[in-house]
């Protein structure tokens, strides 16, 4: 489950190689015609029709990018205005985030002026355009829409019935949507910088679920009154069936979907059972049974043979400083002193 990088094929011309756009070191696509561009950002995107404004204009087509399970990442540059006209799928949505420049977007009966201010949500179910002003370049997270649908169903506790449709612009100066930002910039700062983090199936898949989450609650659906609308109450025997889902499996990718559709509540229900009867969320609950699992790990640990670092990231404590701190408001050292002692 660990991130999967795929450069594109040889770059013929050196001037083509623009390092300034993000995940520079994960090229995909950098060609000057626009056959090829449109094929070849067709094949991960969604296949469409592109031209320049200007008749004749030359195009620069730009485009890095990184894959996990079900999200993409990809930063996109044409070097010219343009305009494209995507074809209807449903495999998958977009959320395009400028990160400069503006586009003019149409989906649908919306329309909006793109901005880095204003990311355009693209359900591609509905029929839509694009005219893209010269030095405009996006950042593109790219959801697989069967994952996206099964994490809406275990946030409701059952199946969607109807496709996923999103409004189509998403204001990214709100609070919701500037948290699901911060974890696309996570990801994005992690493949840039070739962190370890990426390496660990645990972190990636509770990475792309809370994105998934995030998504579907900052950005205004069909299914928004459904994922807000009230949730029947958890008895005890749930909980305590979810408390032994936790303990005997935390050393697995586990979300709070995951564990309420284990035990056949919908997550909402789940976390206000919780915090009814054990005062702590799910989540909360899963990192003091791993801290636990970490301290009887780290005490009987060579400290030779692994490292703290290690030892947190397979229990799947993906940021370090948060992790350290935990463990030491938890038991009153270090997990270094642990390791050590």
């Amino acid at each position: 489950m660990s991130a999967r990088f795929r450069a594109a094929r040889p770059l013929g011309e050196a001037e083509m190689s623009d390092r300034s756009l993000p995940f520079a070191a994960h090229p995909r696509v950098r060609t000057q015609d626009v056959d090829e561009a449109k094929a070849r950002v067709g094949e991960v995107l969604g296949y469409h029709q592109l031209r320049p404004v200007e008749p004749g204009a030359p195009i620069h087509a730009c485009m890095n990018g990184v894959e996990f399970d079900g999200v993409g990442l990809y930063c996109l540059d044409y070097g010219t205005a343009v305009s494209i006209t995507p074809q209807m799928l449903d495999g998958h949505l977009l959320v395009e985030m400028p990160l400069a420049g503006t586009a003019e977007v149409c989906h649908g009966s919306e329309r909006i002026t793109s901005t880095p201010e204003l990311a355009s949500v693209l359900s591609l179910n509905r029929p839509m355009s694009m005219r893209w002003a010269a030095g405009h370049r996006e950042l593109i997270t790219r959801f697989n829409r069967g994952a996206l649908e099964n994490q809406l169903g275990r946030l409701l506790g059952r199946r969607p019935d109807r496709p996923l449709t999103f409004s189509l612009g998403m204001d990214l100066t709100r609070p919701p949507a500037r948290s699901w930002r911060s974890v696309v910039e996570l990801l994005r700062n992690e493949a840039e910088t070739g962190g370890g983090m990426l390496e660990q199936p645990l972190v990636v898949r509770q990475l792309e679920g809370l994105l998934m989450t995030q998504l579907l609650i900052a950005q205004p659906s069909n299914y928004s009154d459904a994922l807000c609308g009230g949730q029947r109450r958890v008895a005890p025997p749930t909980v305590k069936r979810a408390v032994r889902l936790i303990e005997d499996h935390a050393d697995e990718p586990l979300t709070v979907e995951d564990i309420a559709e284990a035990v056949g509540v919908s997550a909402r229900a789940l976390q206000e059972g919780f915090r009814r009867h054990l005062e702590k969320t799910p989540m909360g609950y899963l990192r003091e049974v791993r801290l636990d699992r970490v301290r009887a790990e780290l005490a009987v640990t060579d400290p030779v043979a692994a490292t703290v670092t290690d030892v947190a990231y397979r229990w799947g404590f993906a940021h370090l400083g948060r992790f350290s701190l935990a463990y030491r408001q938890r038991f009153g050292e270090s997990p270094s002193d642990t390791l050590r002692r």
